[in-house]
């Protein structure tokens, strides 16, 4: 049987459009509610890098810096070198939204000092993710290109299955560096009345941009499977 793909239409192609729009839905509701948020001071008056440094001081942390990086929403911490780093539009405001992202990654900074298993899962898969993402799809093209030889293309599937599985276990470990930040910002009245509401919704929205990248990971996976997986192409 010959299928669409001869008549210059892959419907499977639909399931990559629908990841994207997750995707770019996810992305432009975090930095309009960044950017909402950045604009309402907090009650303490400490800055992205004044909260981060007092939390890690709260939480017994030593050992880690807290730099300044270019960028906007490039915030995040380097377990190897042991440093936090904040972007433009974090480390020198003393916006809600600010803190909020600050004490995000110090709830990673945690997680590392306590040796979080999920976070340490997610470090030992990082080659195999980046391996995976980058030349799965190729794998799967060269095993297309030898007249459909199977074992290559299913090869190359699971080599890009890889990637999905890192968003996966990504999901937990942002999702508890996130309760770490709003508990302690809570706790320790970094965050007064209605701010916390506001640092829960920045922090939701970071969230989600997360478990779109896990869905426009698992469909872009689920088309490679539907298009090439278990038969081969008759001519």
């Amino acid at each position: 049987m010959v299928d669409s793909y001869y008549y210059g239409f892959d419907w499977t192609y639909i399931l990559v459009v629908i990841g994207g729009l997750i995707s770019l839905w996810a992305s432009s509701n975090v930095k309009s509610t960044f950017k909402k948020y950045s604009r309402i001071r907090s009650v303490s008056g400490l800055t992205g890098a004044e909260a981060a440094r007092r939390l890690l001081k709260e939480a017994g942390i030593y050992d880690v810096s807290v730099e300044h990086i270019k960028g906007h929403l490039t915030d995040h911490y380097d377990p190897k070198s042991k440093v936090l780093r904040l972007s433009d539009s974090v480390y020198g405001s003393d916006s809600i939204a600010a803190i909020s992202v600050a004490a995000h990654e110090c709830g990673h900074a945690m997680q590392h000092d306590e040796d979080y298993e999920p976070l340490k899962i997610r470090s030992a898969i990082v080659p195999a993710a980046n391996f995976g993402s980058r030349f799965g799809i190729y794998i799967v093209i060269a095993g297309v290109l030898l007249s459909y030889f199977q074992p290559l293309i299913t090869l190359g599937i699971i080599l890009f299955s890889f990637g999905m599985i890192f968003q996966l276990v990504t999901l937990p470990v942002e999702f508890n560096a996130s309760a770490r930040a709003l508990s302690v910002l809570k706790e320790k009245e970094m965050l007064v009345g209605d701010e916390n509401t506001y640092a829960y919704k920045v922090l939701k929205a970071a969230a989600l941009t997360y478990v779109a990248a896990a869905a426009a990971s698992f469909l872009s996976l689920m088309r490679l499977i539907l298009r090439y997986g278990g038969k081969s192409k008759e001519r």
